[in-house]
């Protein structure tokens, strides 16, 4: 997937040493994960977590199974509270929000198992996603006031827009359990943009996909990014993806990070290699 080459950045250092894209060099990063931890029962499942992400950077977070990436997103999005360390949105410092305050400064994300409103329409999916955003009250919902009817054309509008840039504007009002795989996991992408996020967690959005729903998604990554100037971070385990358009890349194994860096620096990374593949048997 060498074809997304020119549309990686060049990675360069910030002045406390991380790397982020140079287009992002003059801009604060949309998060910084300082010394982040999170113990269960005395087990740390991750330890030590530091990440900074630019403004618009498409990144990667992999590892082995069980190496605590999908914690790492909880503890990001607030659905685990960190036993230690500091997480900072767009420069805010996130200790003591719950999920739903997070999601109000600008953090979306979607799940490994894809959970739309099944019976819902596609377009009332989106609207959901719109909930942080809406400004009347329950009284003008009840009563279908002026402003009611105001927002719910604003949200109809937005609902669209987003849709188009999917190609999935026809199937408004389609019940969202009756769309293909490929579909609801695109869906569910919509939805969580619906938030106006700055920074859009995927986890695992090619989980189930065929080669060419993969090669779409990823040209959709980067429509995302382009077309709304945010930062994208997603769990992968295909690795065509992964190296194809992320600019940073984070490896975990066993909750810790043991790697940082561009595509070209973690293919030839032998820590990386080896936790992936083993230790070879000397003799």
């Amino acid at each position: 997937m060498d074809r997304f080459a020119h549309r990686r950045g060049k990675l360069v250092p910030l002045p406390s040493d991380a790397l982020v894209p140079e287009r992002d060099i003059n801009s604060s990063p949309i998060l910084e994960a300082r010394h982040l931890g999170i113990e269960f029962g005395g087990l740390k499942a991750v330890d030590d977590f530091n990440l900074t992400i630019g403004r618009t950077e498409i990144a990667g977070l992999i590892g082995p199974n069980g190496a605590g990436k999908t914690t790492v997103f909880n503890l990001l999005t607030k659905v685990y509270q960190p036993t230690k360390g500091t997480v900072l949105i767009d420069g805010i410092d996130t200790h003591g929000m719950n999920t739903v305050q997070v999601s109000k400064i600008g953090v979306a994300r979607t799940f490994q198992n894809i959970r739309l409103f099944s019976n819902l329409t596609v377009e009332e999916n989106v609207k959901l996603g719109m909930h942080n955003q809406i400004k009347y009250g329950m009284f003008s919902g009840i009563l279908r006031a002026p402003n009611y009817w105001k927002e719910e054309k604003r949200a109809h509008e937005k609902a669209m827009e987003l849709l188009q840039i999917f190609d999935m504007e026809n199937l408004a009002n389609h019940k969202a359990g009756s769309l293909p795989y490929g579909a609801q996991r695109r869906l569910e992408i919509v939805r969580a943009l619906g938030t106006n996020p700055g920074l859009l967690l995927l986890d695992e959005p090619a989980a189930g996909m065929n080669p060419s729903e993969t090669a779409e998604l990823m040209e959709n990554i980067l429509k995302i990014r382009d077309t709304f100037k945010i930062a994208i971070m997603l769990i992968e385990h295909d690795m065509n993806l992964v190296m194809g358009i992320c600019e940073g890349i984070c490896v975990l194994n066993f909750g810790k990070v043991i790697a940082k860096g561009s595509p070209e620096d973690i293919q030839s990374n032998p820590v990386v290699i080896e936790a992936y593949l083993g230790k070879k048997k000397e003799g």
